[in-house]
């Protein structure tokens, strides 16, 4: 079940429970710790299994027209089951809903790690575009790809 999260909290709560079991991708302490404290103020999607939470989807404003994919997770047992499909589904409608005209999303680009292919691979079967690649805009090791898509309304 995919339910959006009001309260700041719980919406810190999830998003630490989801980033701290996803390493591969949230290794880096200061950065989940930024994720965590900045989906406080963030849309926030959930999906629910039973009583328990197993992902996560935060969208930011980026432009008076343009919503980021700021972060997402779900739980390794939860991978290839259409759950972050659903999630970022729901964050669609949102982003429309509320007259966005495009989203984007920052991942390392293709080819440089196996986990950021796999990453790459899920944005290009939501629609996701790519737009550039900024080499340096987080570190040499990690080259930032830029993926855009329209939201028609």
């Amino acid at each position: 079940m995919i339910e959006r999260i009001e309260d700041k909290e719980m919406k810190r709560s999830i998003a630490r429970k989801v980033l701290e079991a996803l390493h591969d991708w949230f290794g880096i302490d200061a950065s989940r710790e930024k994720y965590i404290d900045e989906s406080a103020d963030q849309i926030f999607v959930a999906a629910r299994e039973g009583s328990e939470y197993v992902g996560f989807l935060c969208l930011k404003e980026t432009g008076r027209e343009t919503v980021e994919l700021a972060v997402m997770g779900v739980l390794r047992a939860y991978h290839r089951s259409g759950i972050g499909k659903s999630l970022f589904e729901a964050a669609r409608a949102i982003a429309r809903e509320k007259g966005y005209l495009f989203m984007q999303v920052k991942t390392v680009r293709m080819g440089v790690y196996d986990d950021y292919d796999i990453t790459n691979r899920f944005y290009q079967a939501c629609g996701f575009k790519e737009f550039e690649v900024i080499p340096e805009l987080w570190d040499k090791e990690n080259p930032c790809q830029i993926y855009v898509m329209y939201l028609p309304k």
